[in-house]
């Protein structure tokens, strides 16, 4: 007997929902992009590079120290209590934001917007409202919303900001977010049951071996460095494109528009061969190759249009390739039962890589030069490829869930030894005090559901 394929329209609408929600958390950090660096220049202390590097990570600070943190309270509060306080959090962040006329109160503002970090709670309200079959999939389109509206952004922040403006764009941002928390109150139904999950949540019990498995280890600095070269390159891009192109920020999407297309068309085959072909560290390899190559480009054409549009194509080539590959990654790598943890870290990782990205590019490109920042960028990249060449490849096997039966006893221990048992059963867990088995399943094993529900249910 197979496990049904369809999540009910009751789960489709929530994981929707609560996608937009993770979507709207993107947005604030990346609508902005292509254009702040030109607007704040205008703002008084914004021609000092390291304010507008500051004011683009400083987001990610805040994100990074209240993400778990958030995600936790939602365990004792309340998942939406949490989320209604996040957004309400991101939208004053933005208000501040809108109406700042100096550099330093919009650090400030998007300092707040980044403390308003409702991922985790989401992440957490969503686990609780699908069964477990179908928690992979949910997550899997959240993820999805993530990159949508990367690819969006790009292109609607310089059209936006033609009609509204960047203060326009942050009051946008925040008016968004207050009618997001209408969306949970009437289009997000109430868990009936609201529990630990340790596949999407952390636990500190389990940070201490999350934080010393090397191979999650590699993974960690790879999406700090990821979006640290990502923040970094956007403090000196926006300048270095109006200068050499002559268009005016405003129709930079034009620039943008053919390089995601370019980049998301490469992206789809990559992700075949990496995950259909078990050659995801080959992948890996390649793309951070890639991304180092982009830097070096940027450092020796920065001056030349046409140069910058090439980098940029590179760039945005591995970019999308790592960012579509890396969460799967540390899910294969992870253990069964603390995968949560090791993404929760994953996520905070990021954050800081946006912080330490705006930062460093801001103040190596005020105190250095343009060439300075895709220096450090290209250090990273190189570090970077020397920790995927030696990581251990990621074994081929997907995850699947199941719900223990209800008032039916369990020796775990046994249940877990029969599971792992089964022919392409790589790990199997049993968590009694949550309800499910995880189990990861070799890819490439014709595998049936009928064996394990048939241990699960006795």
């Amino acid at each position: 007997m197979s496990q049904p394929e369809r999540m009910s329209p009751v789960e489709l609408r929530s994981t929707l929902s609560l996608a937009s929600i993770y979507g709207l958390r993107m947005l604030g950090m990346f609508l902005i992009l292509p254009i702040f660096a030109i607007y704040a220049e205008t703002l008084p202390s914004g021609d000092d590079h390291f304010y507008i590097g500051l004011a683009l990570g400083a987001y990610g600070l805040t994100q990074a120290l209240f993400q778990l943190p958030f995600g936790m309270a939602s365990d004792r509060f309340g998942r939406k209590t949490m989320i209604y306080i996040g957004l309400l959090i991101f939208a004053i962040g933005s208000f501040v934001a809108g109406m700042a006329d100096d550099i330093h109160t919009i650090i400030i503002g998007r300092a707040i917007q980044g403390a308003g970090a409702v991922s985790a709670a989401v992440t957490a309200l969503v686990a609780d409202l699908t069964r477990e079959e179908h928690r992979t999939k949910a997550m899997a389109m959240i993820g999805g919303s993530i990159g949508i509206t990367f690819a969006l952004s790009l292109i609607l922040g310089p059209t936006l900001n033609q009609w509204i403006g960047v203060p326009g764009i942050f009051v946008l941002t925040g008016v968004l977010a207050l009618l997001a928390m209408l969306d949970i109150k009437y289009l997000v139904p109430n868990p009936q049951v609201s529990r630990f999950h340790s596949d999407t949540q952390a636990a500190p019990a389990k940070l201490g071996p999350v934080l010393q498995d090397t191979q999650l280890l590699r993974l960690n600095f790879g999406i700090f460095a990821l979006h640290a070269s990502h923040m970094a390159m956007f403090v000196v891009v926006p300048f270095a494109l109006k200068q050499t192109s002559g268009l005016n920020e405003n129709d930079h999407w034009m620039i943008y528009l053919p390089i995601m297309v370019i980049s998301l068309t490469f992206m789809v085959p990559a992700i075949i061969i990496g995950e259909k072909k078990a050659k995801l560290k080959q992948v890996f390899i390649i793309s951070v190759a890639v991304m180092l190559l982009a830097e070096l480009a940027f450092g020796l054409m920065i001056d030349s249009f046409w140069g910058i549009m090439v980098a940029l194509t590179i760039f945005f080539i591995a970019f999308n390739v790592l960012e579509a590959i890396m969460p799967s990654t540390i899910s294969k790598q992870a253990p069964a039962d603390a995968k949560g943890t090791a993404i929760g870290v994953f996520n905070t990782a990021q954050s800081l890589g946006i912080f330490v990205g705006g930062v460093c590019g801001g103040w190596l490109s005020s105190q250095h030069g343009y060439a300075a920042v895709f220096a450090f960028c290209g250090a990273l990249m190189l570090l970077w490829l020397v920790s995927v060449w030696t990581m251990r490849a990621p074994a081929a096997v997907r995850s699947r869930m199941y719900p223990l039966p209800e008032g039916q006893t369990h020796d775990a221990a046994q249940l877990s030894r029969q599971l792992a048992a089964l022919p392409g059963v790589k790990e199997s867990v049993v968590l009694p005090e949550e309800g499910v088995v995880i189990l990861k399943v070799d890819m490439q094993a014709d595998w049936d559901d009928s064996a394990a529900l048939q241990l699960i249910r006795g």
